[in-house]
């Protein structure tokens, strides 16, 4: 007895073909060591499923970044629930992290990767809620929280117009108003 279904397997390999690069994205950032305030230019993969901020090991000693050993080391599993072939996390760094204008100090837990070299999981995704165009791979920092580097600048920008758009008698202080009543001027 034959089926009057079509087979659609084909299709659904081109569609998964199409749409597999379209799962990641990825932010070229700088990161710059504190100690000695060199920097490095990565591509950082932003990933929804992963519970940190993550360098590979291997990076991070080959670019220099001071590792500091945690006071527990932090078993890594992966998605299978299964203990991660690197190991477990033993070491931590501290760096600052740029972005477009968007500047912070991020602690990243350092562990095999592999290809990879930086991840930046669900904490720092929730904390800065970045606008991610997903078919373009294009992410904006547009909604980052108060303490954010990049929403200080945007304060004091908006701080300097409200300045420019105060008017001479505001900006000038109270006394020269108070002697100036008190001159009578011919014109």
């Amino acid at each position: 007895m034959q089926s009057d279904l079509k087979d659609n397997t084909e299709g659904a390999r081109e569609v998964r073909h199409i749409l597999w690069p379209l799962r990641e994205v990825w932010m070229k950032v700088g990161l710059e060591k504190l100690d000695t305030h060199e920097g490095v230019t990565v591509k950082a993969l932003l990933d929804s499923g992963v519970t940190g901020i993550f360098m590979d090991k291997d990076f991070a000693e080959e670019q220099g970044f001071k590792l500091v050993k945690l006071d527990k080391p932090v078993e890594v599993k992966n998605v299978d629930s299964m203990n991660n072939n690197g190991g477990r996390i033993e070491y931590g760094i501290k760096c600052n992290m740029y972005f477009e204008g968007h500047i912070e100090r991020i602690r990243v837990d350092v562990c095999k990767l592999g290809r990879t070299k930086v991840i930046l999981g669900m904490p720092w995704l929730t904390a800065h809620n970045p606008e991610i165009d997903w078919e373009k791979r294009e992410v904006k920092m547009t909604r980052c929280p108060p303490w954010c580097t990049q929403n200080k600048e945007r304060k004091r920008e908006r701080q300097k117009i409200r300045a420019a758009e105060q008017t001479v008698e505001e900006l000038v202080p109270k006394r020269f108003w108070k002697w100036r009543k008190c001159y009578k001027s011919p014109l």
